[in-house]
């Protein structure tokens, strides 16, 4: 009697084991569960940032706003942009957006702009908005040296350029005793003349090849105007930016924008990541 008394007891006890190990598992694992559900959707609520670069200069030019992007949270590329030709150059850049997962931010300076702009017209559904620094904002059929062209102030021209002749084409630079007036007069002579060293040439025949598309309808715009830019005329830059429908913010710098006050161009890029 005694035996089959333990006998109930104990197997009276492992059950309320089971019963109470299986109920505090039901109540752990949700829980478990929400946390590890909720790093995904945080981490997607930041959109990525495409940092653009222009002609002349390589991806470089953002490292400023990299850093503080990074720090902010932000996933960041700047991909290496070719120089070929806005078509090509967008389509290559096209297919970097695509192989990155949720919406993106496109960033441009400079040359950038018709690339971003390019970019957004290939897959409008991916893109959250634009951000063009010291940037051409193009509508379909027209070039650059077209908008540059539109309004007095650039120093972009022959007298500040030479052109190099290779098996493929023609390639244009800036003359390095040039480079600070015309690109980087926010920079020491000895920065600006580390820059001209270290510029990359632009294909010539891109300066003067119409984008396909403007900006497509719904995607917000913003834009930074230089208002001490000799690459591209200031009135160009609000000229277009209002053409477009851009919130506009103007900054005190040379052409250069990105690399010499990459706070304020970051302070814009995370307004319009929101």
């Amino acid at each position: 009697m005694n035996k089959k008394i333990a006998a109930a007891l104990t197997g009276g006890t492992l059950a309320a084991t089971a019963v109470f190990a299986t109920s505090a598992a039901a109540q752990t694992a949700p829980a478990h569960k929400a946390v590890g559900a909720a790093a995904p959707s945080s981490q997607q609520a930041k959109p990525t940032i495409v940092l653009v670069s222009g002609a002349f200069e390589d991806s470089s030019s953002w490292d400023g706003e990299i850093s503080a992007l990074q720090s902010a949270g932000y996933q960041v590329i700047a991909p290496a942009v070719p120089l070929r030709g806005v078509a090509s150059d967008s389509a290559y850049l096209t297919s970097v957006v695509h192989a990155i997962s949720g919406p993106v931010v496109l960033v441009g300076h400079s040359y950038g702009g018709p690339l971003i702009t390019e970019i957004a017209a290939n897959d409008p559904g991916q893109v959250k908005a634009l951000v063009y620094a010291a940037a051409f904002i193009p509508q379909a059929g027209e070039s650059v040296s077209q908008l540059d062209s539109q309004f007095p102030g650039s120093l972009l021209g022959p007298d500040t350029t030479y052109t190099v002749s290779y098996a493929g084409g023609t390639e244009t630079y800036v003359k390095p005793a040039d480079f600070q007036e015309l690109f980087a007069s926010d920079r020491t002579a000895s920065q600006a003349a580390v820059a001209a060293a270290t510029q990359r040439p632009v294909e010539s025949d891109a300066l003067s090849e119409p984008v396909a598309a403007g900006v497509p309808a719904g995607i917000p715009v913003y834009a930074i105007v230089a208002s001490n830019d000799k690459a591209i005329p200031p009135a160009a830059e609000l000229f277009e930016a209002k053409r477009a429908g851009a919130v506009i913010t103007t900054v005190n710098s040379a052409h250069d924008l990105p690399t010499s006050h990459p706070a304020a161009v970051t302070a814009v890029i995370e307004r319009a990541a929101r």
